[in-house]
């Protein structure tokens, strides 16, 4: 695939998960909806590791980071499909854009692998300010909007840390072996928050919630990761950052015109500020390189 075509699709895959994961859980709950994408998220990704003849490492580092992976990727999706009962799609969006903020923040305390510049802290502020609006917009959506929002925010720290522990750890599998593992470690504990949860399989399964399921098990997971992937490796760090400025926004139309979702006015302005707080954050230094010096 060339490299446009993947950023694009990444961008789609990334805009619709949000709305998909609220389709997915009507009428057969979040629990079992989320259990379902992993085990379709499972079985398509050993069959293509079996097809392409990818090693599937099992020393010790990888399994290391197979467990970081599964137990980070259980806990943000369980909170995500328990938040989305309560909050939009394009909030869900919005909210794991904080996900870079996040990251470096982790990265800089735990790896030291990057200063906290004035940018970066100014970007922080800005997301911060965001986040703000963002809450005080969703309070005003109903009943339970504040622990939703409560709950994403749990669940992109424990994605954004998970993936900072993951650099530390420096395993060098193969990604789709990585996703594999993952996916392995987490099955588990998908399965058992679902026997908590509820323990009952659907009287029916609306259709619906089988089309969003299987989306989200075949491009949302397995094909996104894998072409996310490709263009860390192809592409510009600074490009690929584009697509966490571009997802929120067309998240946030694809709720309103697909799903009737409400955005008011607080939103959009918490959303603007987020996405302003991830450019000064990524860009910020090199604006002010070429800002004009005084003599």
């Amino acid at each position: 695939m060339s490299l446009p075509a993947a950023f694009v699709s990444v961008i789609l895959i990334w805009s619709t998960t949000p709305l998909a994961i609220k389709w997915s859980a009507l009428g057969i709950g979040p629990s079992f909806a989320v259990l379902s994408r992993m085990v379709v998220g499972v079985l398509l990704c050993a069959v293509l590791l079996a097809l392409w003849r990818v090693r599937f490492p099992q020393h010790r580092r990888a399994w290391l980071a197979y467990a970081v992976s599964g137990l980070s990727m259980f806990g943000a999706m369980a909170l995500s499909y328990w938040a989305a009962q309560f909050v939009s799609s394009g909030m869900i969006s919005v909210l794991f854009g904080l996900s870079p903020l996040i990251t470096s923040l982790g990265a800089a305390i735990w790896l030291k692998e990057e200063a906290l510049t004035r940018s970066k802290l100014a970007g922080m502020l800005l997301g911060l300010l965001g986040l703000m609006l963002v809450f005080r917009g969703g309070l005003d959506l109903g009943a339970g909007a504040g622990l939703g929002i409560a709950a994403l925010l749990l669940a992109v720290a424990v994605q954004s840390l998970g993936l900072v522990w993951l650099k530390r750890i420096a395993d060098d599998s193969p990604p789709l072996a990585t996703t594999l593992g993952s996916l392995l470690v987490g099955l588990p504990c998908f399965g058992l928050n679902w026997w908590l949860a509820d323990g009952q399989f659907p009287a029916e399964l609306p259709d619906r919630a089988v089309a969003a399921t299987l989306y989200l098990g075949v491009p949302g997971s397995v094909l996104g990761f894998a072409l996310y992937y490709y263009l860390i490796k192809h592409m510009e760090a600074g490009r690929i950052a584009l697509i966490t400025l571009i997802t929120p926004v067309l998240a946030l139309l694809l709720g309103h015109g697909l799903n009737d979702e409400a955005v008011l006015p607080q939103v959009w302005l918490g959303t603007a500020s987020i996405l302003l707080g991830l450019c000064l954050h990524r860009w910020g230094e090199y604006w002010l390189s070429y800002w004009p010096t005084r003599k």
